[in-house]
């Protein structure tokens, strides 16, 4: 049974991929979303199995890699710790996959290439349970490179668009950065403890390892895996300096983008720290790291969402803005805090973005927020699902989002330390920046007058039921889950982390009401300067665009903090100018040409031409020739030993050699 959980949907990927011209639009459909589905209700019976009874389960199916010292199996789950989590992810990953797959099937309806799509969505789906389940590091990885692989196929699915072209070369180097830290991390990892397998490492975590000093730092070999293990994080979960990739992958069908961004891609290197939580516990310099980097990218993105005007980068970018409190959440200690914001952020952010997909589709495929409005007489059904999504995302009470977000809040609070300090007031201010943007896209595009074509209106009609029965399920889960697996006792084992860093209790029972009242009270206060502000949008634009330091800052913001001019200016072109200048120029057609094929073949060219002038046809010639060489033939053979010593081959070759350039 739970090989058929990670097995399912490459099943229904290969029958897609390989007879969908036979099976038709319809077939592939039924097909990928059938396996996917039954994988879900398998990841269900799975958590019954082994979380409420705290049951470990391993798998081993086969041999993979057996070298000496090296060992690396096939294996699947692992010890009680490693197991919460992954029971948890299989479960978000495959039901929203499953929603994901038939809301897909009248989206996509009308495109001829569905069995390609149904096919690459399936293999997304297919390496994330891969990812997951593994009980090493390099099957991890497998999984891990298998998602970047499956979010290129995705986002690049309508290739004749020039954007979805840019945007799919942006993701796939960007993320190849973050593997140029995760692939050392796993390195050093089998360097410093002889194994890859993760319940080896995590009992020999503990054990003092040497150090050096380092930019007057003192450092360890732990220290330096966690920093190489984030950097990976970092570039897979859209982290501050790698979120780039992660709004320009709009470029994309909407399923994808629900997809990527809810449950599978972006959440790996989430799960990649909680699941490394015994490692990650020792450095405390690593937590520090994680703590600034994930409160820095949630204010980044938060201020970054509210000046957008496509509707699906504003969701993407609260995307970014989530995975920040995500991650910091585990850089101070609450990896299982972090696990539940994931499994509550999936629900709803699949939710909004399947219901923005639902106003593009009968939009004719209009993102623009300034060119829509009006749109809640017209869509009542998908307006009441982003008004639940959105609610659920700025914490509103009792919802899902709010059982989760303020314990992150309240725990940064109460780590008392500068870090925690850091984190809990820049993730305050971004729950005010949440709060803005996300009504300020139900204000623009479904309340204020409308700014639309007339004949979009008129052909406009609201989700149909393929695609409501999906936003129909995910609004309950944007509504109950939260409470569910609040009130379950699910999270008390999982996942390790040190007695002096467990404050959970702290947090619920010392924090002062004002600090638990914080959240509530800037969502209301973002919530209160949307409804004022938007109404009057213009008037309010036109008085940043007359004042100087308002229209810096509004380019500032809409801009995206110029972070994409930066990288291209100072990193981008630096590249390419020296893979042009250096690789290019100077190694392939320079070094490498001259000594390889060209260097070679004009070199016997000049050769045969300076011997053929020799063949001037008169025997006379021939026989001085003949003389001349024997004579020095008979001298050099009785002389060599004395003139060994001082003559050197490889310079009278490249002497003879030069003489031929030099005569060009």
């Amino acid at each position: 049974m739970y090989l058929l959980i990670v097995f399912l949907p490459l099943l229904g990927s290969s029958v897609a991929g390989f007879f969908g011209r036979f099976l038709g639009s319809e077939g592939s459909a039924i097909m990928t979303t059938t396996c996917v589905s039954f994988s879900s209700i398998l990841s269900l019976i799975a958590f019954y199995e082994v979380a409420p009874g705290a049951s470990a389960c391993y798998l081993r199916i086969a041999p993979w890699v057996s070298s000496e010292m090296f060992d690396a199996s096939w294996g699947f789950f692992g010890d009680r710790e490693v197991t919460g989590p992954t029971v948890v992810m299989l479960i978000v990953v495959t039901s929203i996959s499953s929603l994901v797959h038939l809301y897909s099937i009248s989206y996509m309806s009308e495109d001829p290439h569905s069995p390609r799509f149904m096919c690459y969505l399936s293999i997304l789906t297919f390496f994330m349970p891969m990812l997951v389940t593994g009980d090493n590091s390099l099957q991890l990885f497998l999984g891990w490179e298998g998602v970047g692989l499956a979010s290129y196929l995705l986002i690049h699915f309508w290739f004749t668009r020039l954007q979805a072209d840019k945007a799919a070369i942006k993701a796939m180097p960007v993320n190849r950065v973050g593997d140029f830290g995760l692939a050392p991390g796993i390195s050093g990892c089998f360097t410093l403890f002889q194994t890859v397998d993760f319940s080896t490492i995590f009992a020999c975590a503990s054990a003092p390892r040497n150090s050096w000093i380092s930019c007057n730092m003192r450092l360890n070999a732990i220290t330096l895996i966690c920093i190489l293990l984030l950097i990976g994080a970092v570039g897979k979960s859209a982290q501050i300096g790698s979120h780039t990739w992660s709004p320009d992958a709009m470029e994309g069908p909407t399923p994808v983008s629900a997809s990527i961004h809810a449950a599978t891609m972006v959440t790996a290197g989430v799960f990649m720290i909680a699941r490394c939580s015994p490692l990650f516990e020792y450095p405390p310099t690593a937590l520090i790291v994680i703590t600034f980097a994930g409160a820095t990218t949630s204010f980044l993105a938060a201020t970054t969402g509210i000046l957008q005007n496509d509707l699906k980068r504003v969701i993407a970018y609260s995307t970014c803005s989530q995975l920040g409190y995500m991650i910091f959440a585990c850089g101070i200690s609450n990896y299982s805090v972090s696990v539940f914001h994931l499994m509550n952020h999936a629900f709803f952010k699949a939710l909004l973005f399947l219901s923005a997909g639902s106003v593009i589709h009968a939009m004719s495929d209009e993102q623009d927020m300034r060119k829509m409005g009006g749109l809640a007489s017209s869509f009542p059904f998908t307006y009441a699902m982003m008004l639940m999504g959105s609610l659920s995302l700025i914490g509103f009470p009792f919802l899902t989002g709010f059982y989760s977000k303020d314990v992150i809040l309240e725990l940064a609070y109460t780590k008392y330390t500068i870090s925690g300090n850091f984190a809990f007031w820049l993730g305050s201010v971004s729950v005010l920046f949440t709060s803005y943007y996300s009504f300020r896209l139900l204000f623009l595009t479904f309340i204020v007058p409308t700014n639309s074509f007339g004949r979009d209106i008129l052909r406009c009609h609201d989700a149909p039921i393929p695609m409501a029965i999906p936003l129909i399920l995910l609004a309950l889960g944007s509504l109950f889950v939260g409470y569910l697996a609040k009130v379950s006792n699910f999270w008390a084992n999982s996942p390790f982390v040190l007695p002096k860093n467990e404050i959970l209790a702290e947090s619920e029972f010392a924090a002062p009401t004002i600090t638990k009242l914080i959240p509530i009270l800037f969502s209301t206060s973002g919530a209160s300067v949307a409804y004022n502000v938007n109404p009057v949008a213009d008037q309010f634009q036109r008085a940043f665009q007359t004042s100087t330091f308002c229209n810096r800052l509004y380019s500032f913001f809409n801009k995206r903090w110029f972070f994409d001019q930066v990288l291209n200016d100072f990193l981008v072109r630096s590249f390419l100018r020296f893979g042009y200048e250096v690789s290019f120029e100077a190694l392939d057609k320079g070094a490498i040409e001259i000594l390889g094929p060209y260097g070679i073949s004009y070199t016997f060219r000049r050769l045969a031409e300076r011997i053929s002038k020799l063949q001037s046809g008169f025997v006379y010639h021939y026989a001085f020739a003949m003389l001349l060489g024997s004579t020095l033939f008979v001298t050099f053979s009785r002389m060599w030993d004395s003139l060994s010593s001082w003559v050197d081959n490889r310079s009278s070759f490249i002497l003879i050699v030069s003489r031929f350039y030099n005569n060009k």
